[in-house]
């Protein structure tokens, strides 16, 4: 969850507005958020965002008052945007890249073809890596136009929106699971009855149980806590 540090939580919002939430993670972050804070607080320079290039640096350095430094190589090129294509023939619904990508816009169910959603595919890429059978490719959609050129700040604004949303589910999904773990593992502590043990290695193996689900339970407590 992201945290103001020392005053500068104001400059990492700029900082995150001016990115283009591709959420792509080439700039060595798990997302624009994180990229941005790290930038604010000097952890990372700003130039590490390909989907941005040249005027995406140009953009943070004016907000930091800073020179415009070259694109790092290191984290990709300047590029025209691109959206996935997911061949229909090949693909066999294994739901991976549904789970790779950061703005839910492929849709799909297991084993059934999956689809992509042009309008808010970011071109991340991210969802290649995971599929198994090598059925998506990234095809170019802005002809020569890179960066923002290739962009706009309507679809940066989507694709916050949306990769937020999914975050959102994700936590909720999560902890409906843990509340699920929680009342089985409590089930489960009330059927390990000690009078039920007829020797003395039976009451300790229920014992040692009892403990481990009391540990579980302490953990999934802990963790619906720190969530409200």
């Amino acid at each position: 969850m992201h945290k103001a540090i020392d005053g500068l939580d104001d400059l990492s919002d700029r900082l995150l507005a001016a990115l283009p939430q591709t959420q792509c993670t080439k700039c060595g972050y798990p997302d624009c958020r994180a990229y941005a804070n790290a930038i604010s607080n000097g952890e990372a320079p700003h130039n590490q965002c390909p989907p941005g290039g040249q005027e995406g640096i140009a953009r943070l350095a004016k907000i930091l008052k800073k020179e415009v430094l070259k694109l790092n190589p290191h984290n990709g090129e300047e590029r025209p945007r691109s959206v996935a294509l997911i061949e229909s023939k090949a693909c066999i619904g294994c739901t991976l890249c549904i789970q790779a990508c950061p703005v839910d816009a492929i849709v799909g169910a297991s084993k059934q073809m999956h689809v992509v959603i042009d309008e808010w595919c970011t071109g991340c890429d991210l969802c290649i890596p995971p599929c198994p059978v090598d059925c998506i490719t990234m095809v170019p959609v802005t002809g020569k136009a890179t960066g923002w050129d290739a962009w706009s700040q309507e679809l940066a604004d989507l694709a916050r929106n949306r990769y937020e949303s999914r975050e959102k589910r994700l936590e909720r999904e999560e902890l409906d699971n843990v509340r699920r773990l929680a009342l089985k593992a409590k089930n489960k502590a009330k059927a390990l009855d000690l009078e039920s043990a007829k020797t003395e290695d039976e009451k300790s193996e229920i014992e040692r149980k009892r403990a481990i689900i009391a540990a579980a339970m302490a953990r999934a407590q802990e963790k619906l806590q720190s969530s409200s």
